[in-house]
């Protein structure tokens, strides 16, 4: 399996991005997908997740109410729909996913598939 994000930028506070995450290979062994993010000098966070059916989202609290996290499964595509956002949000925003992740639990080793990381700047 195969990640790959793109949507970041450079955005102004208040404004909004929507990353996208786009997954080939053997898709259909995924049964978890998220977004976690690192700011410069800080450790890796989680900011959501979706199950492989698309039905059940989570969110960080930092982000509820403003983030949304979705999935095209035709498309084999998850994305995060990131509004109203603050300088806090800024960091590299990686999609990762999970193949034996049946609860889909946020811990990071529970993602054994990872994209390159697109940066966003706040």
């Amino acid at each position: 399996v195969q990640l790959v994000e793109s949507g970041g930028g450079l955005v102004q506070p208040g404004g909004s991005l929507n990353l996208s995450c786009a997954a080939t290979g053997k898709t259909n062994v995924l049964n978890c997908m998220g977004w976690f993010r690192q700011a410069p000098g800080k450790e890796l966070e989680w900011v959501a997740n979706i199950n492989s059916g698309g039905t059940s989202t989570w969110y960080a609290d930092s982000v509820k109410g403003r983030f949304t996290i979705s999935k095209d499964k035709a498309k084999d595509t998850v994305y995060l729909q990131m509004n109203s956002l603050k300088p806090e949000d800024t960091g590299v925003y990686y999609c990762a996913a999970g193949d034996r992740n049946q609860r889909c639990l946020k811990q990071i080793p529970e993602f054994n598939y990872w994209g390159q990381g697109t940066q966003v700047t706040v």
